[in-house]
């Protein structure tokens, strides 16, 4: 069945989808010459980093999205971690900027760089990788491991992009690639449930929904004294910890 034009269904979150549209991109013109010139220094790079952030602090405010958190057990701003998150909604990576205290790059697809403008600041900040490719993978570890060496948090859709057909099931297995860095380096891989970016966002059309993003950010999973054996465990317990609240929200049950 052919998915139905939000714009023309529903006119008013058509006028609303455009509203937000516009602060997102407003905001985003008005900062980018200042986030360039913070790029091009490492020693500047955490300050784009916090305009990055009040650029979605802004775009959210003026849209009129609330959130509600709940988190476990409080962030240490200072550690390094590793968070993995379900990733149903683009929705998803602006609500993660805003939410988290700790400077932290994503890994994200290579493809994104090819955007104008955005592109180079995505890549600016973040570390791309092309899933397709096996020396790309191998190169985008070993940045990552240097990024949490130097005690910048990662952040990585262990799904492997938006690829569930069956929201608010997540596609299984987890790739590997979080839970390895995380274990050779011994940092916490810290698991985020969003619970409803999917039903805000319609990602065919880019239409926005009013509403309140329900995230809960978990307690941490400490990974001292694991070896590249426990991974199997330690990506059955991140996946089982976001996916339990996910369906609990959408009263499903949890597959046998």
């Amino acid at each position: 069945m052919k998915k139905k034009n939000p714009y023309i269904s529903n006119p008013l979150i058509g006028l609303y989808s455009v509203w937000t549209g516009f602060w997102f991109i407003g905001w985003f013109l008005a900062l980018y010459p200042f986030m360039v010139i913070l790029l091009q220094r490492k020693d500047t790079k955490r300050y784009a980093h916090k305009l990055v952030r009040l650029w979605s602090s802004l775009f959210f405010a003026f849209g009129f999205v609330r959130f509600e958190i709940q988190t476990d057990k409080k962030l240490d701003s200072k550690q390094a971690y590793v968070f993995c998150s379900n990733h149903f909604s683009y929705l998803d990576i602006p609500a993660f900027v805003k939410i988290l205290p700790n400077y932290f790059s994503f890994v994200g697809k290579s493809s994104i760089k090819k955007v104008p403008l955005f592109g180079y600041l995505y890549s600016g900040l973040n570390i791309l990788v092309d899933r397709n490719d096996r020396g790309s993978r191998t190169a985008t570890l070993s940045k990552s491991i240097r990024a949490l060496q130097s005690n910048r948090s990662i952040i990585i859709f262990p799904e492997g992009g938006i690829t569930s057909k069956n929201f608010p099931f997540m596609s299984s297995p987890f790739k590997d690639g979080a839970f390895a860095m995380a274990i050779q380096q011994q940092v916490p891989v810290l698991p985020v449930s969003f619970l409803n970016n999917f039903q805000m966002l319609d990602d065919d059309f880019f239409a926005l929904r009013p509403g309140k993003v329900k995230v809960i950010i978990h307690a941490p999973i400490e990974t001292k004294g694991m070896t590249q054996e426990d991974m199997p465990m330690l990506r059955e317990k991140v996946f089982e910890t976001i996916q339990k609240p996910i369906l609990d929200y959408h009263g499903v049950d949890m597959p046998q």
